[in-house]
Order: C-alpha cells, then structure tokens, then sequence
C-alpha cells in the first residue's frame, strides 16, 4: 500500500531497499492502463520488492502550441489509483526538483529514429522525453521500468537509450489495454464528446483490420502450402483439373508478395470512411514500421513490425498501434 507521497529524490533515497525497485513513470491523470502497469510491476518486485510511481507532467515535451497548461492534474486522485494497484511510493516532483538548473543545457538526442513518425509531427518531443526518463531513472534509481506498448516508439527509443548508453536497467514493455469498444485508453479521451468518441473508434478498428488481413492471408499460405506458388505449377494443375489446386497456387503466390502494403491498406480503407464521418478524421499518419528503428516495412518484410495510427478528432490527437508479425515467404 502506498504509505508515502514523496517530492523529493533525498526522500526516495533515504527508503530502505530490501527487494527490486520497479519504476512505473507517468504525466499524472491515472487510468485503467496506468494501473495495469502499477499491478505489473509489483508482479515483477514481488512481496519484497518495492514500486514507485513517478508524477512528473514534463515541459519539455510539449511544443509551441501543444497543451502543457491543459494537461490534466490530479495528483490526490493519481495517489489513489497508484495505492489501489500496488504502488508502495508515489514520486512526484516539482519541476525545480527535476531541473534544477533551469531548462537542461545538456540533452539527450533522440537520434534519426526521434524524427520519424511522432517525432516528424512534433519536433523535439523524443529529446524531451529521454531527457526526462533519463533523469527519473537517475533519481528513482530502479531496476525495472516499466512503459505502455501504446507509445511504441516511445518505448523504442528507451530501449535504444538503456542499451546505448549503458543504464543498469531493464526495460519491460506492457501490452495496450483498451475500452470495451477497443478505444486504446489514454488520458487524451476525457476530451472527446460522444460524437468525437464514435469517429476516433476507426483508429482502433483500422489497426484491426490491418491485422485480420494479415491472420486471412497467412490461413491462405497454410491452407495452400502444399501447391508450390508458380504459374507452372497452377497451369499443371489446372490441365489435370485439379482446379481447387490450381486456384490455391496462384493464390499462395499472390498471398506471398506485398502482403505489408496489402496490411497498410486494409487499414487505410477504414480510416479513409472516417474522414467522411461527422465530425472528421483527420489522420496524421499510418505507418507499417520496423520496431527496431521505425523505418516503412517494404514489400518483403519479414519478422515484428509495428502498425502504427495518428490522427485528430475534433481538438484531440491521438495515438494506437498494435503489433504484427510477418512469416518468413514459403
């Protein structure tokens, strides 16, 4: 149970340190997704270990004209939420205590990966954000961190930055938890109306559609793997009248090629209806990436990728992904 609400990094370190530390790091306004990472965590401490929940809403993330001063601030709730899931501490900060210099002269460099995607949209975000986990990983001092898969080229870059630059942590990774009608929870939903809600479902259903495109198409190689993908091969068959045969290999031949554009556009069929709804969708980006770097899967791409969703609703921007795996091409 959470017994302190500490502001201070001299206070976190005076606690006595019997297990792991897991740290759980948040701009504050908990939610169920929130929690689901509090709860992870004091699976992975145990009994003996210790959870702390960091509060930080950082300034260096937001842009010109991004809502830092509207960003929402419940701290009194955020302890409640962080005690009810596990959490024995909660950190939070002043800003003056995370930068205490002022605005930080030194920098962490998201690198080319911080400027794709989120980081082509919003010019400077990554650097803010490594910056800030860099430093609370310094003041919290743990030995598992733990971030949302929602925000995963977030979770990317701190996997690049902890490996990079040698910071003794491990980095685990939590699994999107949604709403019942699969919106990717965010603290970003408190400002949709119900119409806004009903437009920003095609984020998620678009992912969704990406990734039963691709469950279809790999049904279609396992179902047909025995009839070798050539045109000889069909033409063969269909002499013989094997026709279901035939039909098959000429299937697996297309189901093997371009298979990620054929990912990329299911998904953009979805969220091209959206743009039509009232009140719109306007999208940002889709992208089918490499995890490792964030780079446009091509049309042979084998191995973990991740489809990735950014759009505006209304005033509010959000963000979903989900994460896919192509089969090597028989």
């Amino acid at each position: 149970m959470t017994e302190l609400l500490l502001h201070t990094a001299d206070e976190l370190h005076k606690l006595p340190r019997t297990g792991r530390r897991a740290v759980v790091m948040t701009m504050g306004a908990l939610h169920e997704g929130h929690a689901t990472l509090v709860r992870t965590a004091r699976e992975l401490a145990g009994p003996e270990g210790q959870v702390v929940v960091t509060v930080f809403v950082n300034p260096l993330q937001f842009g010109a004209g991004e809502d830092l001063d509207r960003y929402p601030r419940t701290l009194d709730a955020d302890v409640a939420i962080a005690e009810e899931a596990g959490a024995d501490v909660v950190f939070a900060p002043a800003v003056d205590e995370v930068y205490p210099g002022g605005d930080p002269q030194v920098r962490i460099t998201a690198g080319p990966m911080g400027g794709r995607l989120e980081g082509a949209t919003r010019p400077g975000h990554f650097d803010g954000m490594l910056t800030v986990v860099a430093k609370l990983l310094h003041l919290t001092r743990p030995d598992l961190a733990l971030f949302g898969q929602k925000d995963a080229q977030q979770l990317a870059l701190i996997r690049r930055m902890v490996t990079d630059l040698n910071f003794p942590v491990e980095v685990v990774g939590v699994p999107t938890v949604r709403e019942e009608d699969g919106l990717a929870l965010s603290s970003r939903n408190r400002y949709l109306s119900p119409a806004d809600r009903q437009t920003a479902l095609a984020l998620s259903r678009a992912l969704f559609a990406g990734r039963d495109r691709l469950a279809a198409q790999a049904a279609l190689r396992a179902r047909a793997e025995a009839a070798p993908a050539s045109d000889e091969r069909a033409t063969a068959l269909a002499r013989l009248g094997e026709i279901r045969a035939s039909a098959d290999a000429h299937a697996v031949s297309a189901a093997c090629a371009g298979l990620p554009d054929a990912v990329r556009a299911a998904a953009g069929h979805v969220l091209a209806d959206a743009a039509r709804s009232e009140p719109p969708l306007v999208l940002d980006y889709l992208a089918l990436v490499d995890p490792q770097d964030f780079t446009e899967a091509g049309p042979d791409f084998t191995g973990q990728a991740v489809l990735a969703v950014a759009a505006k609703v209304g005033t509010t921007r959000l963000i979903d992904n989900i994460p896919l795996e192509f089969g090597a091409h028989s």
